[in-house]
């Protein structure tokens, strides 16, 4: 019996997952893994720490570049321009032609532009891929100030990366407080707060009018949407990112803001699959968003494709929703819903030091006292206790009586459970 050959479009940790676990069912299959980004994979996470002069790019590889060759996972180092469905053929921007019995693309993302005037001009770039850091590379040599366009946590990621090379920095965020499209009013006040406390000149409430250029056709300014001129060399653009499926035109394959997959990550066309940042479900379960742009989801997507493509369909189901990021030197986990704005029938307790940037907020159904998500600023907590009071539906009376049980202390990390439990009772008292 002849062994399918599969291809995938993308290195990054969904193909490489998907590869990996393919491999583990079907020895024999062909597959190949194409990239235009790079010829191994590496974490994207890391690429910050490539800039701050922590780490080398040798060393965000995960896999010793024997690796593949021993597994027998083919690379293709080159841009897929063409996917032609009807054939099941791929052309590559070299003019190779790979052809393919099942196809995984696993494309990534890319970053937002608006139609900015001057978006496209030298020295203005956004920070997602490799290539985006070697260019950062090239665009601050002469950089006296930059200028970061739009939150978040690229957003964040840019501004430290500039900051640890003694860059000025000027933020426009178009929300009246961080990131407070997602994190509730006073956790984004808090991080607002630390963003202007490490020197960063946070404008909220701002917004990009137009990039400026200069006779060589590079960025000397920006104007604001409020008229203001703000010289810079530099601008990062880092509104948010987008699925990368350009390449996808005239396919075929149906897309929307990403490409529609159903529950097993399958497109319209049969033996075309879609996973991780770039994958749109056509049909999202209730309170999860059509497009899921972390790392541990498109990890968690491409485990459960491997079982499909290797003849066990298998739907996604990623379990309680997690994250975890940085701003600044403040480590922020969240687990379970916790939106910028209460639901209906939902309450919250939150806790904040009177001197520290360390918050903590539980949320709970008004009604059944079910704890129903956890922020955790400043301080780590376990994602296996956190996880494991949301899905057993514990009561917030029984989480606050034992959230201490995931605390822990790693290097100087201190938990400050007890002053939360003693603003809980008295938050009781004050309710009663």
């Amino acid at each position: 019996m002849n062994q399918p050959h599969i291809a995938i479009i993308g290195n990054g940790i969904t193909g490489i997952t998907t590869a990996r676990h393919i491999r583990k069912r079907n020895s024999e299959a062909k597959i190949t893994v194409i990239s235009g980004e790079t010829e191994h994979f590496f974490s994207r996470t890391a690429l910050m720490y490539i800039y701050m002069g922590h780490m080398q790019y040798e060393h965000t590889k995960p896999y010793e570049d024997w690796f593949w060759q021993k597994n027998r996972i083919d690379l293709f180092f080159g841009k897929i321009t063409q996917v032609l469905t009807a054939d099941k053929k791929l052309i590559a921007d070299n003019g190779t032609v790979i052809s393919y019995d099942k196809l995984v693309i696993a494309s990534g993302s890319k970053s937002n532009k608006f139609g900015w005037p001057g978006q496209d001009l030298a020295g203005a770039q956004g920070l997602y891929s490799y290539n985006d850091l070697q260019l950062l590379e090239e665009n601050t040599k002469n950089t006296q100030r930059a200028v970061i366009v739009g939150g978040g946590l690229i957003g964040i990621e840019f501004a430290e990366m500039l900051h640890s090379r003694h860059i000025p920095v000027t933020f426009l965020v178009r929300e009246s407080s961080y990131w407070n499209n997602i994190l509730p009013e006073e956790e984004a006040q808090l991080i607002g707060k630390h963003i202007l406390k490490q020197g960063i000149d946070l404008r909220l409430s701002e917004e990009l009018k137009e990039i400026l250029p200069d006779e060589n056709g590079r960025v000397r300014a920006v104007i604001t949407g409020k008229g203001e001129e703000i010289a810079c060399q530099l601008v990062g653009l880092t509104a948010g990112v987008s699925p990368n499926i350009d390449f996808l035109k005239d396919s075929g394959i149906e897309t929307q803001r990403g490409i529609l997959v159903n529950e097993r990550l399958e497109t319209n066309i049969p033996d075309i699959y879609a996973a991780g940042d770039c994958a749109q479900f056509s049909e999202p379960k209730a309170l999860h968003p059509p497009v899921e742009q972390l790392w541990y989801t498109g990890k968690m997507q491409a485990e459960a494709l491997a079982k499909t493509i290797c003849g066990e369909p298998t739907a996604y189901n990623r379990g309680i929703w997690f994250n975890s990021a940085k701003f600044f030197d403040i480590e922020y986990q969240t687990y379970g819903y916790v939106f910028a704005k209460l639901r209906e029938g939902e309450e919250t307790f939150y806790w904040q030091h009177s001197t520290k940037e360390i918050a903590f907020r539980v949320n709970y159904n008004t009604e059944t006292t079910t704890v129903t998500g956890f922020n955790f600023f400043g301080m780590r907590y376990r994602q296996v206790t956190a996880d494991a009071f949301i899905r057993e539906k514990k009561s917030v009376v029984y989480v606050m009586e034992h959230l201490a049980e995931g605390f822990f202390d790693p290097e100087f990390f201190k938990s400050y459970y007890k002053d939360i439990v003693q603003a809980w009772e008295q938050n009781l008292v004050t309710q009663n």
